[in-house]
């Protein structure tokens, strides 16, 4: 995992770094004294990672984080406690309050490793169903039971009669894991399953009762698609 330290304060940088160079999976890319010049390496370089301070001169970490269309992943260290929540709501991987303990900096980097391998690594499946992990736990799913899938950033929920299940994965890789003479992308955060389609009025589709909104550019593929008569 490519990796970049942003943070103003040296001190604090090298403590950083003196924890990622025990680390064998990661590569650590570069250091930065501010946003601008991580801007500068995520441009160039493909970071996954981002050891991210929150509080720095003229933007914020979480400013940082929120001007990026598709944010890599991101542990944010700070000494206040009372970003957490706003932090949190930018999907971060963790959140570190200063100063860092190594034994809590190595937590939040194997949850981010988890994170990555489960958004690098294809699903495990077969034509009949794949595995999703809850709360650390491998489950079945079968491919015929999903209804439709909405999309949360980088969060998908699964939608099956008798359950939903959320995860850390995006709808465009999940889509390329489903067999797309069955599935069909109808808005930028709906991916349906045609053989569940109830009915469609007025620009949404419905499945068991609920209203699924169709995108302007997918409407007449999904009619095609649908064998209307």
């Amino acid at each position: 995992m490519n990796c970049i330290i942003i943070d103003d304060n040296k001190m604090a940088r090298t403590v950083l770094k003196h924890f990622v160079r025990d680390i064998g999976f990661l590569n650590l890319v570069g250091e930065c004294e501010n946003v601008m010049q991580a801007t500068s390496f995520i441009s160039k370089e493909k970071i996954d990672l981002l050891l991210l301070d929150v509080e720095m001169p003229k933007m914020s970490g979480i400013e940082f984080l929120k001007s990026l269309k598709n944010h890599p992943l991101a542990i944010l260290i700070t000494a206040n406690s009372n970003y957490a929540v706003e932090a949190f709501e930018c999907n971060v991987v963790d959140f570190l309050v200063k100063p860092v303990k190594e034994e809590r900096f190595l937590k939040a980097i194997f949850r981010a490793k988890e994170i990555f391998d489960s958004n690098t690594k294809p699903l495990e499946h077969d034509k009949e169903y794949f595995f999703i992990r809850e709360k650390g736990v491998s489950i079945k799913l079968l491919i015929s039971d999903i209804l439709y899938i909405q999309a949360f950033g980088d969060y998908i929920t699964i939608h099956t009669p008798d359950k939903k299940s959320t995860i850390h994965y995006t709808l465009s890789a999940i889509e390329k894991e489903l067999p797309g003479s069955k599935f069909l992308r109808v808005h930028r955060s709906y991916l349906l399953a045609l053989d569940k389609v109830d009915k469609v009025e007025e620009g949404t589709a419905f499945i068991n009762k609920h209203p699924i909104p169709i995108g302007d550019a997918q409407r007449s593929n999904l009619m095609k698609r649908l064998n209307l008569l």
